[in-house]
């Protein structure tokens, strides 16, 4: 019996272009019906079907029935780390710089990493919370809470200690494809991203994977981490 892991078969369904994209819809974390997937993909409906169906035997999706409708999501976070750090694969500068849409500014500015706050906004909330002494990068990606860290998170409204870890750490450096840094994941990451969902700092967009940060959440930003929009945003044009 072979027992080498099988990641000729993961890395061929991940490499057709329709099956990427589809995967890249499904990377909110969010489930989708086929028909939505295949438009995404801009392939037919029974094309979509055949691309779910082999994505559904190799174990990256898995599908919920409701009625006659059928949706679609990743099999979980381990798929979504495999292709957010495939697409952090690349070279720093390109040969061409190519205006970016205003959709894919967006998403480089802010947007969900499946469970958690990912982009310029993400990363730069991970710097703060390192900055401040609340992480520290430990090894094999992971970070480690201070007691002052959980002093802060508790004044908040999320509670450290009441987190289950995960099977790889309470508190994970997940890199970002498009800064090249790392962001705050893991469970405490996606409590985190709901607490700041919940407080009104933040807002998922409902088509896209974007994240807004509201006026109050800029308010926020600005006091406990000294992020501010224009400068975040300035500073983001001089980035590749």
């Amino acid at each position: 019996m072979n027992q080498q892991p099988n990641i000729a078969a993961a890395a061929f369904l991940i490499a057709d272009s329709a099956r990427a994209v589809m995967l890249t819809a499904l990377l909110d974390g969010r489930a989708r019906p086929a028909g939505e997937l295949a438009y995404c993909a801009g392939v037919t409906a029974q094309t979509a079907s055949s691309h779910l169906g082999k994505l559904l035997a190799g174990g990256m999706l898995t599908v919920e029935t409701e009625g006659r409708h059928r949706y679609y999501r990743l099999a979980g976070s381990h798929v979504a780390l495999v292709l957010e750090n495939l697409a952090s694969i690349g070279p720093r500068e390109p040969v061409r710089r190519r205006a970016l849409t205003h959709d894919a500014q967006k998403l480089q500015f802010a947007r969900c990493c499946y469970d958690h706050l990912a982009g310029r906004v993400g990363v730069a909330v991970a710097c703060g919370l390192q900055e401040r002494g609340f992480l520290v990068a430990a090894s094999d990606k992971q970070f480690e809470v201070t007691q002052a860290g959980a002093d802060w998170f508790a004044c908040v409204g999320l509670e450290v200690a009441a987190v289950k870890p995960g099977r790889r750490g309470l508190a994970r450096q997940c890199l970002d494809w498009t800064e090249r840094q790392y962001h705050l994941a893991g469970p405490l990451g996606v409590r985190f991203t709901d607490l700041l969902c919940s407080k009104g700092w933040i807002r998922r967009a409902k088509s896209s994977r974007a994240v807004e940060v509201t006026p109050m959440g800029w308010i926020g930003l600005k006091k406990h981490f000294g992020i501010e929009e224009q400068i975040l945003r300035v500073s983001g044009d001089h980035t590749v």
